[in-house]
């Protein structure tokens, strides 16, 4: 045999047959385990872009649509919502709004060793809203930790009236019943822009639970509630300013 041949020989044997294919999926899922992420980010960017300018549902909104359930859905400008539902959600949910870039940092490391998981305390409203645009309900430390970067990126490319705007359009105000223009008419029968600052406070307290709780026939706890966000909404005074049109 000729020295090149027992070469090549030599290789073939000292090189298992299915060793370079299981070396290139190894290749390809490490491929894609880099681009995918790359991509999400891609996709995120663009649909944040894209919700500048057009309404965006939910995922709960999705969820009910594919499993053919009913969706009241109703998206206004901010314009044709009530200053009152403003204040108190902003009351309610997130005092700092206007002071923070997306993230209130200080009230999310008061939580950061709560034994009982992520607390809704931390949860800026950009930070409930792209959980409602883009991610799922529920409490996980995975969905809180991509809710954070998801936070910071919309808050810088929509702006707080945008954001504001796009939360109160989104949120899950009863069964099936999304947004502030269905909540009004579905629990009060007027439009959004009517809202006093009783219903307005009513709504806000509800909204941590709005499958169980009622604003048209509220129970003790949610008037307790709605009468408290009233009295925080009159001390909010220039931390509305991020959200006035100018």
């Amino acid at each position: 045999m000729r020295e090149d041949d027992a070469g090549q020989a030599l290789r073939r044997v000292g090189t298992p047959r299915d060793a370079r294919p299981r070396k290139s999926l190894a290749r390809r899922l490490a491929a894609l385990m880099l681009v995918l992420p790359i991509g999400l980010i891609v996709l995120t960017l663009a649909l944040a872009l894209v919700y500048s300018a057009v309404s965006p549902p939910s995922t709960l909104m999705l969820g009910r649509w594919l499993t053919l359930k009913g969706v009241d859905y109703r998206p206004v400008p901010l314009s044709e919502i009530s200053p009152n539902l403003v204040q108190a959600v902003i009351a309610s949910e997130d005092q700092r709004y206007c002071l923070h870039g997306g993230v209130d940092w200080s009230a999310l490391r008061d939580v950061v060793d709560d034994e009982d998981g992520p607390s809704r305390g931390a949860s800026t409203l950009p930070m409930q809203t792209v959980k409602n645009v883009f991610l799922w309900p529920g409490r996980s430390y995975l969905r809180k930790a991509l809710e954070i970067p998801l936070a910071l990126l919309t808050d810088a490319v929509w702006g707080k009236r945008r954001g504001i705007e796009i939360y109160l359009n989104v949120a899950e105000w009863g069964e099936g019943v999304f947004g502030a223009e269905a909540a009004a008419r579905h629990w009060f029968g007027k439009d959004a822009r009517s809202l006093t600052r009783g219903e307005a406070a009513l709504l806000a307290a509800i909204l941590p639970n709005p499958i169980e709780r009622s604003a048209g026939r509220p129970s003790r706890g949610v008037r307790t509630r709605a009468a408290r966000i009233q009295s925080m909404m009159g001390g909010l005074g220039g931390l509305l300013g991020c959200v006035q049109a100018r």
